[in-house]
């Protein structure tokens, strides 16, 4: 099955606890914002989810597999958590045929992807001078080659002027209308209320909530206002 599936998911470096058995399901259809502290374990649990950090303990897979065991990663799933990866004396199309040609995707889809992230026209330009918000699309593109059912995406807004907030916003709804399951790692609250079907809430690498906007936001509760309610209890025990 598609989606997302983290159980009893835990990370330690020595005596520090970055993800404490944390659990969740993603179905596919959902976009879902994933926010927390900085230091909470949201980047340490996408980076175990795509295989980059070897979990302590506990289990994450994508369409029913750990990362590591998909035949075919690239078809499966997508990830932004990276948009420094790319070699900056390729052009942005190179950078793209290189990973594509690895999972055997022909180049027509690389134009696809650079015309879906407004890059067609900066595709012939080396990365080593795009701006951020321009190696951010292109790493929006990179996640999409394969056409995955499932997209894990960090901090994809950062560097993104105001236009490309919205055509974020969009795509991102758009990704989750098509029945594909996004897990979308934010600090920009607000925005992030935009674009989102249903929440996770992490602190101190424990789960403190997962739940559609609506029921998460009380009467006139911004998702700021619930984010900080929420951890208020956990901030205080320790402040």
């Amino acid at each position: 099955m598609d989606g997302i599936a983290v159980h009893g998911l835990t990370k330690r470096y020595g005596r520090i606890v970055a993800v404490d058995d944390l659990t969740f399901t993603l179905e596919p259809g959902r976009v879902t914002g994933f926010v927390g502290r900085n230091g909470a374990g949201k980047s340490t649990t996408l980076r175990m989810l795509v295989g980059l950090t070897r979990p302590t303990t506990g289990t994450a897979t994508i369409a029913g597999r750990p990362y590591a065991s998909l035949a075919d990663p690239l078809r499966h799933v997508g990830a932004l958590v990276d948009p420094g990866c790319f070699h900056p004396g390729r052009t942005g199309r190179n950078a793209l045929r290189a990973i594509a040609r690895a999972a055997r995707i022909g180049d027509a889809r690389v134009d696809t992807v650079l015309e879906l992230v407004d890059l067609q026209d900066a595709a012939g330009r080396r990365v080593g001078g795009y701006s951020l918000g321009m190696r951010q699309r292109l790493a929006v593109a990179a996640a999409l080659l394969g056409d995955p059912a499932t997209l894990i995406l960090d901090e994809p807004a950062n560097g993104l002027d105001p236009d490309g907030v919205r055509w974020l916003r969009s795509l991102v709804r758009g990704l989750g209308a098509q029945g594909r399951s996004v897990l979308v790692s934010s600090h920009v609250l607000a925005e992030l209320a935009q674009a989102v079907d249903d929440v996770i809430v992490i602190e101190k690498g424990r789960l403190v909530a997962h739940a559609p906007m609506a029921a998460l936001t009380t009467a006139g509760e911004s998702l700021e206002d619930a984010f900080l309610r929420l951890t208020a209890t956990t901030q205080g025990a320790t402040s």
